[in-house]
Order: C-alpha cells, then sequence, then structure tokens
C-alpha cells in the first residue's frame, strides 16, 4: 500500500467497534495500553515516540478511558484522561517552533514523558501513532464539550468505550460529531490563490477554507466560499485527499478548483488579504525564502495540497 502522506490520515487504526461495549472488560487485561492525555496535548515519551503505558504504570486519579480500537499486535489501545494531574511548562528544541510550541508540559507522575499539542509533532509520529493521538484528542473533546443533552439539558453519561453519551433523563444517545470543511486549492494559469487571517502570525498565508452547510455539496460548498471570502469565481472542482482535524472536531476535504476570474473582493469578516501568487513565488515561500508569506503549517493539508501543485502530482 502507498504512504499516505497526509498526517493524522493513515486510515490504519483498527478501531473495532463491535468491543467498545466490552471496553470495561478489555481495559483490566494485562497487556491492554493506555495514551495519557492531558487537557488537549498528547504523550511522547523520552525516543519521539507516542507514549504506550500499562495499568500499573499510572497514579492513582480519577479519569475517563476511551477504547480506541485493537493494535497490530492485538493489544487492546484506550486513552486516559489524567487532566488533573499537575504539570510543568517545558522547553524543547527537538520540535519545529510554531504558535503552539509553549504548551509543551511535564507530570512529575508520569516521569520520560512530555505533552505536546498534537499540531507540533504531528509529522514526527507514524502514521497509525498520529492517527491513534488524533482521534483521542477528537473523542476527549468532544466529551469536554457535549456533557449535557441536547434533547432535555440533562447530563449523559458516558457509554460503548467513549463512542457514546447516553441520557439517563430522556434515554437520547448522543453520538461525536465532525464538521466538513472544504480547503481549496485555487489556480488561474500559473498562479494561486492564497488568504490570511488577521489573527494569524506575520506572513502566514494558506489556502482558502471553509464549513460545509446543511444539504450543500462539496463542489458547492467551495465555490460559494471562495466566493465569499475572495469574490472570484470558481469552475471545475475536484476532490484530492482529506485530513482528519481534531482542533476541534473537522473533517478537511481537500480540493482543487480553476477560477474563472482573478479580480479578488475581500470579505474583511472572513480574511484580512488575499492574493494570486506565481508559482515561482509559491517555491520560494515553501523554501522560506520568500519576504512576506512564510511556508505552509508543516503537516496540514495546506502544505500537502501545495506540494502537489509545485510537483504538478495528484496521485
Amino acid at each position: 500500500m502507498k504512504q499516505n502522506l497526509v498526517p493524522l490520515a493513515g486510515g490504519e487504526l483498527n478501531r473495532a467497534a463491535q468491543l467498545r461495549a466490552d471496553s470495561a472488560d478489555l481495559s483490566g487485561r494485562e497487556d491492554a495500553v493506555f495514551v495519557p492525555y492531558w487537557r488537549g496535548r498528547v504523550p511522547l515519551d523520552a525516543a519521539g515516540k507516542l507514549a504506550f503505558l500499562t495499568q500499573g504504570a499510572f497514579p492513582e486519579i480519577e479519569g475517563h478511558d476511551l477504547f480506541l480500537g485493537v493494535l497490530p499486535s492485538g493489544q487492546s489501545v484506550f486513552s486516559r484522561d489524567v487532566s488533573e494531574l499537575d504539570a510543568e511548562e517545558t522547553k524543547s528544541e527537538s520540535v519545529e517552533a510554531s504558535p503552539w510550541s509553549h504548551v509543551s508540559v511535564e507530570c512529575a507522575e508520569l516521569p520520560d514523558i512530555t505533552f505536546y499539542d498534537l499540531r507540533v509533532v504531528m509529522t514526527e509520529l507514524t502514521s497509525l501513532e498520529a492517527e491513534i493521538a488524533g482521534t483521542a484528542r477528537g473523542l476527549f473533546e468532544w466529551h469536554r464539550t457535549h456533557g449535557f443533552c441536547a434533547a432535555c439539558g440533562a447530563r449523559t453519561e458516558m457509554s460503548q468505550g467513549g463512542w457514546q453519551r447516553d441520557c439517563p433523563s430522556c434515554s437520547a444517545s448522543h453520538y461525536p460529531r465532525t464538521d466538513p470543511v472544504v480547503i481549496m486549492l485555487v489556480t488561474h494559469g500559473n498562479s494561486v490563490l492564497l488568504g490570511r487571517n488577521p489573527a494569524w502570525p506575520d506572513r502566514m498565508y494558506s489556502l482558502l477554507a471553509g464549513f460545509v452547510e446543511p444539504g450543500e455539496p462539496i463542489e458547492a460548498a467551495v465555490r460559494r466560499e471562495v466566493f465569499e471570502e475572495a469574490g472570484v469565481h470558481v469552475g471545475q472542482v475536484d476532490y484530492v485527499t482529506s485530513q482528519p482535524w481534531p482542533f476541534p472536531a473537522s473533517l478537511m476535504l481537500g480540493c482543487r478548483a480553476i477560477a474563472e476570474s482573478t479580480e479578488i473582493t475581500v470579505d474583511p469578516v472572513e480574511i484580512e488579504d488575499a492574493r494570486w501568487v506565481r508559482r515561482e513565488e509559491l517555491a520560494c515561500a515553501m523554501a522560506d525564502q520568500h519576504p512576506e508569506i512564510s511556508p505552509p503549517r508543516k503537516g496540514a493539508i495546506a502544505q500537502v495540497l501545495m506540494s502537489k501543485w509545485l510537483a504538478d502530482s495528484w496521485e
């Protein structure tokens, strides 16, 4: 199988949905392994790999276990919430500097482990490790923000190994949500359309993106978002690849599109600036040699799409 070049999108994890009802029994087995999770951060061991711990390696804490699936070794893998542990911020020169670098922390009760924002380290993990970490982050974030029944307002209870919340008051069941987002590489001849959000770091530009609305197909969402944000009309749209993006709960649908107009009219509510960038300019930006445009975020689907366009390789 050709290696998937999109981080977090390996699709290798055996999620073993048929075992979720039995997750409490599986977590008690001696060969079960656990990925600790601390307030949105994922753990790396001293070797820079995703940390897997046994039941006995944890301090006595009150936390929730999520059943993530079964490893190729046959071991059941869980993620355990250790957010109640005290932690201290750390600095590491082993990861690429980014807007999230400062969130790495260490807990005295879990030695030899450092917790990082997944966006900082996702390209350093194996495809399977990244998928496990992303799945855990997405699930824990859903539990953190969806603790009450949308039907009656009562507090819900976790079930099915963390893949469901049930309401004891009205018997409604709730499931993790994923929000589809289109992100598009829009080209016109030898140029690509880039935009920037005012909250982004200086020089940071990326591809345009936006949420898919109810009842809307992917192609229509691409055309609508590009016109709303930049005033550019789009014709042909082709799907390229996808990336789960659990920050907090998106599925990025990567597309390429052909512009039918070039005049830009920016919606200042949506973006701060948009510009057409020639292929040669983008190559300089990717190499961090452009005075006004920084390289795209390492590991993000925008980087993948830009790289494919520069290489003229869409496989």
